[in-house]
Protein backbone atom coordinates (compact mmCIF):
# COMPACT_ATOMS: atom_id res chain seq x y z
CA UNK A 1 0.00 0.00 0.00
CA UNK A 2 3.23 1.99 0.78
CA UNK A 3 4.33 1.49 -3.10
CA UNK A 4 2.62 4.58 -5.84
CA UNK A 5 1.94 2.80 -8.85
CA UNK A 6 -0.05 3.40 -12.27
CA UNK A 7 -3.87 3.38 -11.57
CA UNK A 8 -4.04 1.48 -15.37
CA UNK A 9 -2.07 0.25 -17.69
CA UNK A 10 -2.78 3.34 -20.00
CA UNK A 11 -1.46 5.85 -16.90
CA UNK A 12 1.60 3.49 -16.87
CA UNK A 13 2.38 4.05 -20.24
CA UNK A 14 1.93 7.50 -20.15
CA UNK A 15 4.56 7.95 -17.15
CA UNK A 16 7.01 5.41 -19.67
CA UNK A 17 6.32 8.56 -22.36
CA UNK A 18 6.73 10.96 -20.12
CA UNK A 19 9.89 9.69 -19.23
CA UNK A 20 11.17 9.98 -22.86
CA UNK A 21 9.87 13.14 -23.67
CA UNK A 22 9.99 15.00 -20.49
CA UNK A 23 13.27 16.43 -20.54
CA UNK A 24 12.50 18.27 -23.83
CA UNK A 25 9.46 19.74 -22.09
CA UNK A 26 11.39 21.50 -20.15
CA UNK A 27 14.07 22.90 -22.00
CA UNK A 28 14.36 26.05 -24.08
CA UNK A 29 15.38 25.81 -27.50
CA UNK A 30 16.06 27.60 -30.70
CA UNK A 31 14.67 27.10 -33.96
CA UNK A 32 15.42 23.03 -35.32
CA UNK A 33 16.64 22.23 -31.98
CA UNK A 34 13.40 19.97 -30.84
CA UNK A 35 14.08 18.11 -34.33
CA UNK A 36 17.49 17.42 -33.75
CA UNK A 37 16.52 16.12 -30.19
CA UNK A 38 13.83 14.27 -31.28
CA UNK A 39 16.17 12.72 -34.15
CA UNK A 40 18.60 12.19 -31.73
CA UNK A 41 16.09 10.03 -29.15
CA UNK A 42 14.57 7.95 -32.49
CA UNK A 43 18.34 6.24 -32.44
CA UNK A 44 17.63 5.07 -28.52
CA UNK A 45 15.96 2.06 -27.25
CA UNK A 46 13.48 1.83 -24.37
CA UNK A 47 11.13 -1.05 -22.97
CA UNK A 48 7.33 0.00 -22.80
CA UNK A 49 5.37 -1.23 -19.71
CA UNK A 50 4.54 -5.13 -20.35
CA UNK A 51 7.18 -5.56 -23.02
CA UNK A 52 9.40 -8.05 -22.86
CA UNK A 53 11.72 -6.29 -25.65
CA UNK A 54 13.01 -3.22 -26.80
CA UNK A 55 12.13 -0.67 -29.70
CA UNK A 56 12.53 2.88 -30.61
CA UNK A 57 10.24 5.47 -31.72
CA UNK A 58 10.10 7.46 -35.05
CA UNK A 59 10.24 11.03 -34.84
CA UNK A 60 6.34 11.81 -35.55
CA UNK A 61 5.48 9.71 -32.97
CA UNK A 62 8.29 11.37 -30.00
CA UNK A 63 6.74 14.74 -31.45
CA UNK A 64 2.60 14.17 -30.80
CA UNK A 65 3.74 12.82 -27.26
CA UNK A 66 6.09 16.17 -26.94
CA UNK A 67 3.06 18.73 -28.15
CA UNK A 68 0.46 16.66 -26.51
CA UNK A 69 2.04 16.61 -22.63
CA UNK A 70 2.39 20.43 -23.61
CA UNK A 71 -1.18 20.83 -24.34
CA UNK A 72 -2.39 18.39 -21.69
CA UNK A 73 -0.18 17.25 -19.33
CA UNK A 74 0.03 13.23 -18.64
CA UNK A 75 -3.62 12.70 -19.70
CA UNK A 76 -2.21 13.87 -23.34
CA UNK A 77 -0.17 10.63 -23.45
CA UNK A 78 -2.74 8.12 -22.68
CA UNK A 79 -2.54 5.70 -25.39
CA UNK A 80 -5.61 5.16 -27.43
CA UNK A 81 -6.76 2.35 -29.23
CA UNK A 82 -4.47 0.25 -31.75
CA UNK A 83 -4.63 1.17 -35.29
CA UNK A 84 -1.73 -1.28 -36.81
CA UNK A 85 -3.60 -4.52 -35.13
CA UNK A 86 -3.05 -7.75 -36.47
CA UNK A 87 -1.01 -6.61 -39.01
CA UNK A 88 1.41 -9.18 -39.26
CA UNK A 89 -1.14 -12.00 -40.04
CA UNK A 90 -0.42 -12.17 -42.74
CA UNK A 91 2.70 -13.47 -43.12
CA UNK A 92 2.39 -17.07 -43.45
CA UNK A 93 4.39 -19.89 -41.57
CA UNK A 94 6.57 -20.51 -44.57
CA UNK A 95 7.61 -16.71 -45.16
CA UNK A 96 8.30 -16.41 -41.43
CA UNK A 97 10.79 -19.25 -42.07
CA UNK A 98 12.24 -17.45 -45.20
CA UNK A 99 12.39 -14.04 -43.33
CA UNK A 100 14.11 -15.91 -40.08
CA UNK A 101 17.04 -17.60 -42.27
CA UNK A 102 17.66 -14.67 -44.15
CA UNK A 103 17.96 -12.87 -40.63
CA UNK A 104 20.39 -15.81 -39.21
CA UNK A 105 23.05 -15.49 -42.83
CA UNK A 106 23.05 -11.90 -42.66
CA UNK A 107 22.60 -10.53 -39.26
CA UNK A 108 23.79 -7.04 -40.32
CA UNK A 109 20.90 -6.64 -42.95
CA UNK A 110 18.54 -4.17 -41.57
CA UNK A 111 14.40 -5.15 -41.46
CA UNK A 112 13.95 -2.27 -44.28
CA UNK A 113 16.24 -3.93 -46.58
CA UNK A 114 15.46 -7.68 -46.27
CA UNK A 115 11.51 -6.38 -46.75
CA UNK A 116 12.36 -4.35 -50.13
CA UNK A 117 14.54 -6.84 -51.36
CA UNK A 118 11.88 -9.75 -51.17
CA UNK A 119 9.41 -7.37 -52.84
CA UNK A 120 11.57 -6.57 -55.35
CA UNK A 121 12.70 -10.22 -56.61
CA UNK A 122 8.63 -11.14 -55.78
CA UNK A 123 8.61 -13.91 -52.93
CA UNK A 124 6.99 -11.12 -50.84
CA UNK A 125 3.86 -8.97 -51.98
CA UNK A 126 4.47 -5.02 -51.56
CA UNK A 127 2.19 -4.70 -48.16
CA UNK A 128 2.01 -7.66 -47.10
CA UNK A 129 3.52 -6.59 -43.85
CA UNK A 130 6.18 -3.64 -42.65
CA UNK A 131 9.49 -2.88 -41.42
CA UNK A 132 8.38 -2.93 -37.96
CA UNK A 133 6.33 -6.31 -38.10
CA UNK A 134 9.48 -7.90 -39.34
CA UNK A 135 11.19 -6.46 -36.06
CA UNK A 136 8.69 -7.88 -34.01
CA UNK A 137 8.91 -10.80 -36.11
CA UNK A 138 12.73 -11.01 -36.17
CA UNK A 139 12.41 -10.31 -32.01
CA UNK A 140 10.09 -13.07 -31.07
CA UNK A 141 12.30 -15.33 -32.79
CA UNK A 142 15.96 -13.71 -30.81
CA UNK A 143 17.02 -12.49 -33.81
CA UNK A 144 16.75 -8.71 -33.10
CA UNK A 145 20.44 -6.38 -32.85
CA UNK A 146 21.35 -5.46 -29.31
CA UNK A 147 22.10 -1.54 -29.05
CA UNK A 148 25.73 -1.30 -28.61
CA UNK A 149 27.27 0.78 -25.38
CA UNK A 150 28.97 3.89 -26.05
CA UNK A 151 32.72 3.06 -25.05
CA UNK A 152 34.63 5.69 -22.16
CA UNK A 153 36.02 7.50 -24.24
CA UNK A 154 33.59 7.51 -27.52
CA UNK A 155 31.77 11.29 -26.62
CA UNK A 156 33.54 14.33 -25.35
CA UNK A 157 32.85 15.08 -21.56
CA UNK A 158 31.35 18.33 -21.27
CA UNK A 159 30.88 20.70 -18.00
CA UNK A 160 27.21 21.47 -17.80
CA UNK A 161 24.88 23.15 -15.03
CA UNK A 162 21.37 23.69 -15.13
CA UNK A 163 20.44 27.14 -16.38
CA UNK A 164 18.56 28.21 -12.75
CA UNK A 165 17.74 27.10 -9.05
CA UNK A 166 14.96 24.81 -9.07
CA UNK A 167 15.70 23.70 -12.98
CA UNK A 168 17.22 20.54 -11.60
CA UNK A 169 17.57 18.65 -8.27
CA UNK A 170 19.74 16.05 -7.76
CA UNK A 171 19.03 13.21 -5.63
CA UNK A 172 21.86 10.20 -3.86
CA UNK A 173 22.69 8.69 -0.70
CA UNK A 174 25.76 8.37 1.54
CA UNK A 175 27.00 5.51 3.58
CA UNK A 176 28.53 6.49 7.00
CA UNK A 177 29.95 4.81 9.87
CA UNK A 178 27.67 2.20 11.84
CA UNK A 179 25.90 3.46 14.86
CA UNK A 180 25.32 1.97 18.30
CA UNK A 181 21.98 2.05 19.63
CA UNK A 182 21.07 -0.20 22.92
CA UNK A 183 24.04 -2.02 22.06
CA UNK A 184 22.94 -3.09 18.58
CA UNK A 185 24.99 -1.59 15.31
CA UNK A 186 22.26 0.40 13.22
CA UNK A 187 23.38 1.03 9.60
CA UNK A 188 23.57 5.18 8.78
CA UNK A 189 22.51 6.01 5.73
CA UNK A 190 22.18 10.02 4.54
CA UNK A 191 20.04 10.95 2.09
CA UNK A 192 20.20 14.22 0.27
CA UNK A 193 18.89 16.42 -2.26
CA UNK A 194 21.14 19.34 -3.97
CA UNK A 195 20.04 21.77 -6.51
CA UNK A 196 22.19 21.52 -9.77
CA UNK A 197 22.54 25.60 -10.49
CA UNK A 198 23.02 26.28 -6.59
CA UNK A 199 24.80 24.03 -5.43
CA UNK A 200 21.99 24.32 -2.13
CA UNK A 201 21.28 21.19 -0.40
CA UNK A 202 17.69 21.53 0.25
CA UNK A 203 17.05 18.34 2.27
CA UNK A 204 19.28 16.49 4.51
CA UNK A 205 18.48 13.60 6.53
CA UNK A 206 19.72 10.53 8.28
CA UNK A 207 18.30 6.89 8.14
CA UNK A 208 18.90 3.27 9.26
CA UNK A 209 17.57 1.95 5.66
CA UNK A 210 18.10 3.22 1.59
CA UNK A 211 14.33 2.58 0.80
CA UNK A 212 12.05 4.39 -1.94
CA UNK A 213 9.26 5.55 1.00
CA UNK A 214 12.65 7.48 2.74
CA UNK A 215 13.67 9.14 -0.51
CA UNK A 216 9.88 10.08 -0.85
CA UNK A 217 9.75 11.07 2.39
CA UNK A 218 12.48 13.38 2.13
CA UNK A 219 11.37 14.81 -1.43
CA UNK A 220 8.08 15.32 0.01
CA UNK A 221 9.23 17.53 2.76
CA UNK A 222 11.60 19.53 0.33
CA UNK A 223 8.71 20.52 -2.17
CA UNK A 224 6.53 21.85 0.66
CA UNK A 225 9.85 23.80 1.50
CA UNK A 226 11.10 25.17 -1.70
CA UNK A 227 8.62 23.93 -4.21
CA UNK A 228 8.84 21.73 -6.91
CA UNK A 229 11.32 21.49 -9.50
CA UNK A 230 11.43 21.28 -13.33
CA UNK A 231 13.56 17.86 -12.92
CA UNK A 232 15.01 15.23 -10.74
CA UNK A 233 17.96 13.43 -11.76
CA UNK A 234 19.06 10.51 -9.96
CA UNK A 235 21.16 7.37 -10.26
CA UNK A 236 20.25 3.83 -11.27
CA UNK A 237 20.17 2.18 -8.29
CA UNK A 238 16.82 0.62 -6.96
CA UNK A 239 15.90 3.49 -4.32
CA UNK A 240 15.29 5.21 -6.91
CA UNK A 241 14.08 3.28 -9.87
CA UNK A 242 10.33 2.04 -8.21
CA UNK A 243 7.15 3.28 -9.68
CA UNK A 244 6.57 5.06 -7.10
CA UNK A 245 8.60 7.92 -7.85
CA UNK A 246 8.27 7.66 -11.25
CA UNK A 247 4.62 8.02 -11.07
CA UNK A 248 4.19 10.91 -8.38
CA UNK A 249 6.43 13.33 -10.51
CA UNK A 250 4.75 12.42 -13.89
CA UNK A 251 1.36 13.50 -11.93
CA UNK A 252 3.50 16.29 -10.87
CA UNK A 253 5.16 17.78 -13.89
CA UNK A 254 8.41 16.53 -13.05
CA UNK A 255 10.91 15.40 -15.33
CA UNK A 256 12.55 12.56 -13.79
CA UNK A 257 16.06 11.84 -15.09
CA UNK A 258 18.18 8.41 -14.31
CA UNK A 259 21.93 8.61 -14.87
CA UNK A 260 23.93 6.68 -17.14
CA UNK A 261 25.02 3.36 -15.96
CA UNK A 262 28.26 2.73 -14.75
CA UNK A 263 29.00 6.50 -15.62
CA UNK A 264 29.55 7.70 -12.39
CA UNK A 265 31.29 11.09 -13.83
CA UNK A 266 27.69 12.42 -14.73
CA UNK A 267 26.71 13.03 -10.92
CA UNK A 268 30.00 14.44 -10.05
CA UNK A 269 28.09 17.26 -8.51
CA UNK A 270 26.85 15.36 -5.88
CA UNK A 271 29.84 13.41 -5.75
CA UNK A 272 32.08 16.66 -4.53
CA UNK A 273 29.18 17.52 -1.98
CA UNK A 274 29.31 14.19 -0.25
CA UNK A 275 33.30 14.56 -0.28
CA UNK A 276 33.19 18.07 1.17
CA UNK A 277 30.75 16.57 3.90
CA UNK A 278 32.84 14.16 4.75
CA UNK A 279 35.72 16.27 4.78
CA UNK A 280 33.71 18.86 7.49
CA UNK A 281 31.14 16.53 8.98
CA UNK A 282 30.37 13.14 8.44
CA UNK A 283 33.94 11.69 9.08
CA UNK A 284 34.37 13.10 12.30
CA UNK A 285 30.70 12.07 14.25
CA UNK A 286 32.22 10.58 16.66
CA UNK A 287 29.78 7.78 18.38
CA UNK A 288 26.23 9.75 18.27
CA UNK A 289 23.66 7.38 20.17
CA UNK A 290 20.70 8.40 17.67
CA UNK A 291 20.02 9.57 14.17
CA UNK A 292 18.98 13.06 15.81
CA UNK A 293 21.89 13.45 16.63
CA UNK A 294 23.72 12.78 13.51
CA UNK A 295 20.96 15.27 11.96
CA UNK A 296 21.32 18.14 14.13
CA UNK A 297 25.27 18.07 12.97
CA UNK A 298 24.28 17.75 9.37
CA UNK A 299 22.26 21.04 9.46
CA UNK A 300 24.93 22.56 11.79
CA UNK A 301 27.47 21.98 8.99
CA UNK A 302 24.78 22.94 6.20
CA UNK A 303 23.65 26.28 8.25
CA UNK A 304 26.86 27.80 9.12
CA UNK A 305 29.50 26.25 6.59
CA UNK A 306 28.34 24.88 3.38
CA UNK A 307 25.47 27.10 2.31
CA UNK A 308 27.85 30.18 3.82
CA UNK A 309 30.90 29.14 2.23
CA UNK A 310 32.12 30.23 -1.66
CA UNK A 311 31.65 28.34 -4.30
CA UNK A 312 34.78 27.33 -6.98
CA UNK A 313 31.60 26.49 -9.11
CA UNK A 314 29.86 29.39 -8.30
CA UNK A 315 32.53 31.65 -9.45
CA UNK A 316 32.83 32.79 -5.75
CA UNK A 317 29.34 32.98 -4.50
CA UNK A 318 27.96 31.24 -1.42
CA UNK A 319 24.96 28.62 -2.23
CA UNK A 320 22.84 30.24 -0.49
CA UNK A 321 23.01 33.53 -1.95
CA UNK A 322 22.65 31.93 -5.34
CA UNK A 323 19.50 30.19 -4.39
CA UNK A 324 17.69 32.55 -2.71
CA UNK A 325 18.01 34.83 -5.75
CA UNK A 326 15.38 32.52 -7.60
CA UNK A 327 12.13 33.30 -8.67
CA UNK A 328 9.34 31.97 -6.93
CA UNK A 329 8.03 28.67 -7.88
CA UNK A 330 4.91 29.25 -10.24
CA UNK A 331 1.37 29.41 -9.37
CA UNK A 332 -0.97 26.54 -9.90
CA UNK A 333 0.91 23.49 -7.40
CA UNK A 334 -0.55 23.77 -3.76
CA UNK A 335 -0.84 20.82 -1.05
CA UNK A 336 -3.71 19.20 -2.42
CA UNK A 337 -1.82 18.72 -6.02
CA UNK A 338 0.94 17.17 -4.03
CA UNK A 339 -1.90 14.74 -1.84
CA UNK A 340 -3.00 13.78 -5.59
CA UNK A 341 -0.25 13.24 -6.88
CA UNK A 342 0.69 10.87 -4.15
CA UNK A 343 -2.09 8.90 -3.32
CA UNK A 344 -2.06 5.32 -4.22
CA UNK A 345 -5.47 3.39 -5.36
CA UNK A 346 -5.95 -0.58 -5.14
CA UNK A 347 -8.91 -2.21 -5.77
CA UNK A 348 -9.55 -5.23 -3.19
CA UNK A 349 -12.83 -7.16 -2.43
CA UNK A 350 -14.55 -6.68 0.98
CA UNK A 351 -14.35 -9.84 2.74
CA UNK A 352 -17.93 -11.19 4.58
CA UNK A 353 -17.07 -9.64 7.92
CA UNK A 354 -17.06 -6.08 6.48
CA UNK A 355 -13.05 -6.05 6.94
CA UNK A 356 -9.97 -5.44 4.06
CA UNK A 357 -6.31 -5.95 4.87
CA UNK A 358 -3.84 -3.44 4.21
CA UNK A 359 0.23 -3.73 4.83
CA UNK A 360 -0.95 -6.71 7.38
CA UNK A 361 -3.27 -4.66 9.11
CA UNK A 362 -7.27 -5.27 9.12
CA UNK A 363 -9.68 -2.48 8.89
CA UNK A 364 -13.39 -2.20 9.49
CA UNK A 365 -15.71 -0.68 6.88
CA UNK A 366 -18.82 0.50 8.93
CA UNK A 367 -20.78 -0.02 5.54
CA UNK A 368 -22.26 -3.14 6.01
CA UNK A 369 -24.12 -3.37 2.87
CA UNK A 370 -20.29 -3.12 1.31
CA UNK A 371 -19.70 -6.82 2.31
CA UNK A 372 -18.50 -9.05 -0.82
CA UNK A 373 -18.16 -5.88 -3.21
CA UNK A 374 -15.15 -4.81 -4.63
CA UNK A 375 -13.76 -1.69 -3.88
CA UNK A 376 -11.07 1.17 -4.34
CA UNK A 377 -8.46 1.35 -1.17
CA UNK A 378 -6.71 4.54 -1.01
CA UNK A 379 -4.06 6.12 0.91
CA UNK A 380 -1.86 9.50 0.76
CA UNK A 381 2.01 8.68 0.98
CA UNK A 382 2.70 12.37 2.00
CA UNK A 383 2.02 11.27 5.71
CA UNK A 384 2.19 7.49 6.13
CA UNK A 385 0.53 8.14 10.04
CA UNK A 386 -2.73 8.83 8.00
CA UNK A 387 -5.27 6.18 7.93
CA UNK A 388 -6.45 4.54 4.48
CA UNK A 389 -10.03 5.28 3.39
CA UNK A 390 -12.30 3.82 0.85
CA UNK A 391 -13.66 4.80 -2.49
CA UNK A 392 -17.31 3.67 -3.88
CA UNK A 393 -19.12 5.17 -6.51
CA UNK A 394 -17.82 8.79 -5.99
CA UNK A 395 -18.07 8.10 -2.26
CA UNK A 396 -15.67 8.38 -0.01
CA UNK A 397 -15.63 5.88 3.62
CA UNK A 398 -13.63 5.91 6.47
CA UNK A 399 -12.46 2.65 7.76
CA UNK A 400 -10.96 2.34 11.10
CA UNK A 401 -8.90 -0.75 12.71
CA UNK A 402 -10.62 -4.01 13.42
CA UNK A 403 -11.24 -4.53 17.65
CA UNK A 404 -12.44 -8.18 17.74
CA UNK A 405 -12.95 -7.99 21.33
CA UNK A 406 -14.87 -4.58 21.41
CA UNK A 407 -17.08 -6.42 18.85
CA UNK A 408 -18.05 -9.36 20.89
CA UNK A 409 -20.13 -6.75 22.72
CA UNK A 410 -21.87 -4.74 20.01
CA UNK A 411 -25.11 -5.48 18.54
CA UNK A 412 -25.14 -6.18 14.96
CA UNK A 413 -26.43 -3.65 12.88
CA UNK A 414 -28.33 -4.42 9.86
CA UNK A 415 -26.63 -4.77 6.41
CA UNK A 416 -28.95 -2.78 4.64
CA UNK A 417 -31.86 -1.01 7.31
CA UNK A 418 -34.07 0.16 4.07
CA UNK A 419 -34.73 -3.42 2.77
CA UNK A 420 -35.71 -4.68 6.60
CA UNK A 421 -39.33 -2.94 6.51
CA UNK A 422 -42.11 -5.54 5.78
CA UNK A 423 -43.92 -5.11 2.56
CA UNK A 424 -47.63 -5.08 2.41
CA UNK A 425 -49.39 -7.90 1.13
CA UNK A 426 -51.42 -7.69 -2.38
CA UNK A 427 -53.85 -10.20 -2.34
CA UNK A 428 -55.13 -9.12 -5.45
CA UNK A 429 -51.33 -10.46 -7.29
CA UNK A 430 -51.95 -13.61 -8.98
CA UNK A 431 -49.98 -14.24 -12.00
CA UNK A 432 -50.94 -18.41 -12.44
CA UNK A 433 -55.31 -17.50 -12.32
CA UNK A 434 -54.02 -13.69 -14.31
CA UNK A 435 -52.65 -16.13 -17.16
CA UNK A 436 -55.95 -18.81 -16.64
CA UNK A 437 -58.57 -16.11 -16.65
CA UNK A 438 -56.83 -14.61 -20.18
CA UNK A 439 -56.73 -17.84 -21.76
CA UNK A 440 -60.52 -18.49 -20.84
CA UNK A 441 -61.62 -15.43 -22.14
CA UNK A 442 -62.68 -14.23 -18.52
CA UNK A 443 -62.40 -10.52 -17.91
CA UNK A 444 -59.89 -9.69 -15.02
CA UNK A 445 -61.16 -9.72 -11.66
CA UNK A 446 -60.22 -5.65 -10.83
CA UNK A 447 -62.49 -5.11 -13.84
CA UNK A 448 -65.40 -7.11 -12.56
CA UNK A 449 -64.77 -5.19 -9.35
CA UNK A 450 -65.12 -1.30 -10.88
CA UNK A 451 -68.89 -2.56 -12.54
Amino acid sequence: MDKLIPKTHQEAVAVFRHGLIGALTQAQMDRGQLQAALKQLTQQRFLPPRAKTTRSYSVATLERWYYGFKKRGLPGLLPGARKDKGRGRKLTPELRELLCDIRREYPSASARLILSTLVADGRMSKGTASATTLRRLFVDAGLDKLSLRDGVGAKTRLRWQAEKPMALWHGDVCYGIALTINGKSRPLRIHALMDDASRYVVALEAHHTEREVDMLGLFVRALRRHGKPDALFLDNGSTYRGDTLATACARLGITLVHARPYDPQARGKMERFWRTAREGCIDFLGSPSSLHDVNVRLLAFLDAHYHRAPHAGLFGRTPSDVFKAAPPSPAGWDEKSLRDALTTRIRRRVRRDTTVSIDGVDYELDAGHLAGRIVTLCRCLVDLSEKPWVEFEGKRLEIHPVDPVKNSGLKRPLRRPHLTQTAPRHTAFDPPKALLDKVAGRRPQHEEGES
